[in-house]
């Protein structure tokens, strides 16, 4: 189960986010019920204007030790279901990424 895959400018992350959440977290990675592997976030903003997402790409970019300016939301900017696009060469992120996705609980 990986919801990380490759692309010619990084990597894709796919996740669902749970907005208005009572704390900012990485869950834990799930497999969606067409069983594809998804990063489950948790955010403290309401789902309006953008803020889930803006908070989405900060707790990402300050829990990984990222640029903000490389996490890009590619699909789902109104949904809970979300592509990420990070920005980079793609083996050293994975390299980077892959160790930190691992340590989280598998729901």
């Amino acid at each position: 189960m990986d919801p990380l895959s490759n692309r010619p400018d990084g990597l894709w992350l796919a996740l669902r986010l749970t907005p208005k959440a009572s704390r900012d977290a990485l869950v834990g990675v799930t497999a969606e019920a067409d069983g594809s592997a998804v990063l489950k976030v948790s955010v403290t903003a309401v789902p309006e204007n953008g803020k889930a997402n803006a908070a989405l790409v900060k707790l990402l970019a300050k829990s990984w030790k990222l640029p903000k300016g490389t996490l890009n939301v590619v699909q789902g900017q109104t949904d809970r279901r979300k592509v990420l696009l990070v920005e980079g060469d793609p083996g050293a992120l994975r390299a980077r990424l892959d160790p930190l996705i691992a340590a989280l609980p598998r729901l």
